[in-house]
């Protein structure tokens, strides 16, 4: 039998590309707020569905479609984020809380209601990044929620390794999203301190997100695994 898939903002950049990744032999339920899904996206197998998760009530919502679409959920990739500016100058509290709304509730409330569907084998990879580690500048939310993200999944790892459920992360480098690409200048800064010597492809998230969610890392858990080419190394 096939596994089912959440990937939450699927749409788009990293999230589009392990929607196609999971597809070739995952059903696969996606959700998107802003981001129209390409028709390639909504195909006969896949599940589409909008939702702010960051509203109370929508992960459990998004939950119920799955269950009453599919019976099932198997993986869970909590990849929806927001990145936004907190210039140390200013405060403005709703900026700070719609950046911890999502980046790190979202995923919270999702494993709570999808916690009773959850069968031993389960696994739920969520995507953090490398700025949990190196603060950005004027976006030291950004890097906390991440950084938080990280606490959060070696918790969930040790709370739900008895009931044979595998928590992980991926960390990702300086990935080009084609939808809003960098500018050459400052992919040339990124490359320049990256081992490989290259920008890094929402693809290569993807694969690092289908082996911690594949019985191929079935012993890996509470782990972030950092795929940036070897940035600053």
């Amino acid at each position: 039998m096939e596994k089912v898939a959440l990937v939450t903002g699927g749409a788009r950049g990293i999230g589009r590309a392990i929607v196609e990744d999971l597809s070739r032999d995952h059903r696969v339920a996606f959700t998107w707020l802003s981001t129209d899904p390409e028709s390639a996206l909504v195909n006969g197998d896949n599940l589409s569905i909008r939702s702010d998760l960051a509203a109370q009530d929508q992960p459990a919502a998004v939950i119920k479609q799955v269950m009453d679409q599919f019976g099932q959920i198997d993986v869970i990739v909590n990849n929806a984020g927001l990145v936004r500016t907190t210039p140390k100058e200013s405060f403005q509290a709703e900026d700070h809380r719609a950046i911890l709304d999502l980046n790190l509730l979202a995923p919270a409330a999702l494993l709570a209601a999808a916690l009773p569907h959850l069968n031993p084998g389960a696994a739920i990879v969520s995507i953090s990044s490398m700025n949990a580690v190196l603060p950005p500048q004027d976006a030291v939310t950004y890097g906390a929620s991440k950084a938080a993200l990280n606490l959060w999944t070696r918790a969930m790892a040790k709370e739900l390794g008895p009931q044979g459920i595998r928590v992980n992360a991926v960390a990702p480098g300086a990935i080009n999203i084609p939808e809003a690409p960098r500018s050459e200048e400052l992919t040339e800064l990124f490359v320049r301190d990256t081992a490989l010597g290259r920008a890094g492809k929402p693809e290569d998230i993807a694969k690092a997100v289908r082996f911690l969610s594949s019985d191929a890392a079935d012993f890996i858990t509470g782990e972030v695994l950092t795929v940036t080419g070897g940035y600053r190394l």
